[in-house]
Formats: structure tokens, C-alpha cells, sequence
């Protein structure tokens, strides 16, 4: 080997006598050199915990002649190329291997049964907490997609087996024992629920650097109860908590732009959401995995997943949860280019919004955020999206404009989801640019980034950056974008940091 994989610090790699054509042709229509490219993977392995890699040009250019990396540098380099297309990427596509996983480490397609879901969450979130590195379990991970992903989401909806009513066998941790008493009382559970509602707090505030692997370790803390002996209806509320627990994990890791990670959580939530016995937190958690494919240019897969919340929920979630499920649809149709169908589902997100609080029925904590301000940011950036599937059109930025501007303005009073006011404050700038109006767009980004500096979210800091860079390429000559981008590259950080 020729002193670079020797060194280590591209993760040993392995060479090959043949240029590895499929990478080459991706890196060529990605439009990055060789440099961007190598300070992009040392950026998302530092965010990792990586700390190892030290990519430059010339490794680069021995991976475009056939030099094999080994993880997580093909797992970087997938995430890279899927963000930079906004579609998947396979590591296969790029012509680079992996190591092999099992299903349980790697895979979605999981066994829909109690035990086997305590075992999986307690396995993932304590290999997470002992890595006590930001998101380095991710490079063990694939993102999965299309059939590979709905087919195995499709079994949340086959009834479960009746439960066994017999004591369980064995005490935490595989320990092997009779029945004991329970020890969790009514209060201590309502605690646990109390500390969920609280990291979700958090989460809308700070965004999701901050507090993730405090979650995780909640996480793990509730899957070790859940290995104890207690009746039927404290197994079923453990199992909410764990779902809600796990979704919030899945939720906080794709905020930092964690992917296979978050979707790994958010399987497992949807898991343990089917053992609670909780269609509405299931169709909760199905959203959240809806919002990540349309993230990752998957609006079919998006569309698919949203679907089968709505047909899982359709007998029993509130009209909330039903109003955010009508957004996200028209979400999907939207990055599918089908305005008829987002119009559609936008009238019946609005439509079904109004009947909130008519039913008297207390709502769970999960689905709070969906307020009015959240319902204007989802139906707006269904028209923003569809004037840049029916190139840059004019007539839906003008759709978009004032359910923006109203999404805005009622975010701007929120103190809690600083978050969702930041990613709108972006929005409302990117339908300006839409609308030829980049001083106006300056001024919105501008805002949004003393909004950034106080949440940890690299969610927001990634799509500021495209902004900025949007702004840039087309009006680069206006002193007002100049001036813009020296400030965000002075102001913003590089990456958002777990904690």
C-alpha cells in the first residue's frame, strides 16, 4: 500500500486495479472538486465523532481509481451524494463495499413481537450510548427505501398475537426468576411520562444537538423495566413511553442529519407504539418517517408511509393528528409534482384543523406541536415545493406568500418552537427568491440565523446554507447577498454538536 491506507486515517483502505467508474460518474455531476469533496468528508466525520478521518485530494482521487475506503467513509460518502441529489444514494451505487450486517444491526425488517422489540431497543440504545460518540453507530447502519421499507411498515397493521397472561420468566437482563412484585407506582410512571414531555420541550427549543443522548439514555433506562415482571396495563404504558422515547430519538438524530440512525429509532418506535397498542402514536411516528423521505427526495416512499398512518389511525386519532396527517400527504403529492392532489389534501388539512377542540377529548403531548402556525408552515412549503417541481413557477410562490407570511407571524409569538420558526423564517426566503426578490430574501435569512445560534439543529443550518447559496449563484452581483454570505460563513457553525 502506498502510506495512505498504512497511516489509518481514511479507515485502512483497500486498493483495486480498476477506476471505479460509478463513483467517478456521481462525483462528475455533482460539480464539486476534489478539495470540496475531501473537506465535506472530514466535516461529516468530525460530526460523527470520527475523529480519525483525514481526507485530501489525493485520497480522493485514489477512490475515483479504484482504492476501496473502508467505513464509515462509504457510509459518508452515501449521505453526501443522497443530500447533494436529493435522493438515496446506496453505497452500492457509488461502486464501494460494506461490511456486512446483520438484519438486527442493520436492517428495518424486524420481528413484530414483544421480546424481541425490548431486546432490539435495548441493544441499539446502549450501542449508541457506548460509543459516546455523535451519530458514529450510523456508520454500522443502511438507510433503507422503497419496497425494502414499506413492505416491512405494512406489518404494523397485522393484528398481534393474544398475549400470554402467564407470569414472565425472566427478571432484567435475562436474569432467570419467578414473578416479582412490581416496583413502579402511579406516580413514578407519571414521572417518566412528565421527562418525555420535557425532552420534547427541549427538542422544539434547542433543536436536536443538544440533548439526544440524554433521550437515548432514557430510552435505555425504560427498555431495562421493561425486562421486569409488572401486570398487562404498566407493560403497555412502559411500552408508550419507550415509543414515544425511541420516536424522539429517531426525531433528534435527523435533525443533525443523522439518517440511518434516525430511522433505525424510528422503527423501533413504531414497534413498540404496536405493543402499547397506540394507532395514533404509531400514525405519529409513520409521519415523522414520511417527513425524512421527502428530506431524502423519496415522495413516493413519503406518500406510502403517510398512507398507512391514515388507513392505521383513520378509527381513532384526533383531529389534529388527522389535520397533520392531511399536510403531510399534500407534502408528498407536492414533491411529486401533483398539485390537483396537494390542493386536495391541503383543503382537508385546513378542513379537518377546525374541528380541534371540539371534541372534548384530551390530546397527547406528541402531536401538540401541530398548531396553527405549523399548519400554515406545512401547506406553504407544499406550494413552495410545487413551484420548484413545476419550474421555479410563479403562480404557487404566490399561493405560497401569504400562508408563510402567517406561519411567521404566529411563530414569531412561540417562545417554545424556535425551531419551526427558524425553518419558516428560511422558507418565506426561499419564496422570495422564487419571486425574484433576493434583498427581501436577505433579510429573512438574516433573521433565521440569530434564530440558529441558539438551537442546535444542523437541519436548520444546512438549509440556510443552500439558501445562501441559492442566493449567491443567481444574484450574486446584488451587494446585499454579498454581504450576507461573509456573514453567514462568519456566524454560523460548521456543525451542530450533541450533548
Amino acid at each position: 500500500m502506498s502510506g495512505n491506507g498504512a497511516s489509518g486515517t481514511d479507515g485502512d483502505s483497500t486498493e483495486s486495479a480498476d477506476r471505479n467508474v460509478q463513483l467517478t460518474s456521481w462525483f462528475v455531476r455533482s460539480g464539486w472538486s476534489k478539495g470540496e469533496l475531501a473537506r465535506q468528508v472530514n466535516r461529516r466525520a468530525r460530526q460523527m465523532g470520527a475523529h480519525h478521518i483525514s481526507t485530501d485530494t489525493s485520497r480522493v482521487r485514489r477512490w475515483l481509481d479504484g482504492e476501496q475506503p473502508r467505513e464509515p467513509v462509504p457510509r459518508i460518502l452515501s449521505e453526501l451524494f443522497s443530500e447533494r441529489f436529493g435522493s438515496v444514494v446506496a453505497i452500492e451505487q457509488l461502486g464501494l463495499r460494506t461490511a456486512h450486517q446483520t438484519p438486527s444491526v442493520s436492517g428495518v425488517d424486524l420481528p413484530w413481537a414483544g421480546p424481541q422489540t425490548v431486546e432490539l431497543l435495548g441493544e441499539f440504545s446502549r450501542s449508541d450510548l457506548m460509543l459516546a460518540r455523535r451519530g458514529f453507530l450510523g456508520t454500522s447502519l443502511a438507510l433503507s427505501a422503497g419496497p425494502a421499507l414499506i413492505e416491512p411498515m405494512q406489518r404494523w397493521l397485522v393484528p398481534a398475537p393474544a398475549a400470554d397472561p402467564g407470569p414472565r420468566a425472566a427478571g432484567p437482563a435475562g436474569t432467570l426468576g419467578g414473578p416479582r412484585p412490581p416496583r413502579l407506582s402511579e406516580p413514578e410512571l407519571d414521572l417518566l411520562d412528565a421527562t418525555t414531555v420535557m425532552f420534547r420541550q427541549w427538542d422544539a427549543q434547542c433543536g436536536g444537538g443538544l440533548r439526544r443522548k440524554a433521550v437515548v439514555g432514557q430510552l435505555h433506562e425504560v427498555t431495562d423495566l421493561l425486562q421486569e415482571n409488572h401486570p398487562a396495563p404498566v407493560m403497555k404504558r412502559l411500552f408508550k413511553v419507550a415509543a414515544e422515547l425511541a420516536e424522539l430519538a429517531g426525531w433528534m438524530s435527523y435533525d443533525i442529519g443523522l439518517h440511518p440512525t434516525a430511522q433505525k429509532y424510528f422503527v423501533l418506535a413504531l414497534h413498540a407504539a404496536k405493543e402499547a397498542g397506540d394507532k395514533p402514536l404509531g400514525s405519529y411516528i409513520l409521519s415523522g418517517m414520511s417527513r425524512q423521505m421527502i428530506h431524502l427526495g423519496r415522495p413516493e416512499d413519503a406518500l406510502e408511509l403517510i398512507h398507512l398512518a391514515q388507513y392505521g389511525s383513520r378509527d381513532c386519532a384526533g383531529p389534529r393528528t388527522q389535520a397533520m396527517l392531511y399536510a403531510m400527504e399534500a407534502r408528498a403529492y407536492a414533491n411529486m409534482g401533483q398539485p390537483s392532489r396537494c390542493k386536495r389534501a391541503v383543503r382537508m388539512a385546513e378542513d379537518t384543523f377546525g374541528d380541534v377542540g371540539f371534541g372534548g377529548e384530551p390530546e397527547p403531548d406528541w402531536i401538540r406541536f401541530f398548531s396553527e402556525a405549523e399548519l400554515n408552515g406545512e401547506n406553504s412549503h407544499s406550494y413552495r415545493d410545487l413551484a420548484y417541481v413545476a419550474g421555479r413557477s410563479p403562480t404557487y410562490a404566490s399561493l405560497a406568500e401569504p400562508v408563510m407570511e402567517r406561519a411567521v407571524e404566529l411563530f414569531e409569538k412561540d417562545e417554545e418552537h424556535q425551531r419551526s420558526y427558524a425553518l419558516n423564517l428560511i422558507g418565506m426566503a426561499t419564496v422570495h427568491l422564487l419571486q425574484r426578490e433576493p434583498e427581501q430574501a436577505t433579510v429573512l435569512v438574516g433573521r433565521a440565523l440569530d434564530v440558529a445560534q441558539k438551537v442546535r439543529s444542523e437541519r436548520v443550518n444546512t438549509r440556510l446554507r443552500k439558501t445562501v447559496d441559492t442566493a449567491a449563484r443567481e444574484y450574486g452581483d446584488v451587494a446585499d447577498v454579498v454581504r450576507l454570505t461573509d456573514i453567514l460563513a462568519a456566524r454560523l457553525p460548521e456543525a451542530a454538536e450533541a450533548v
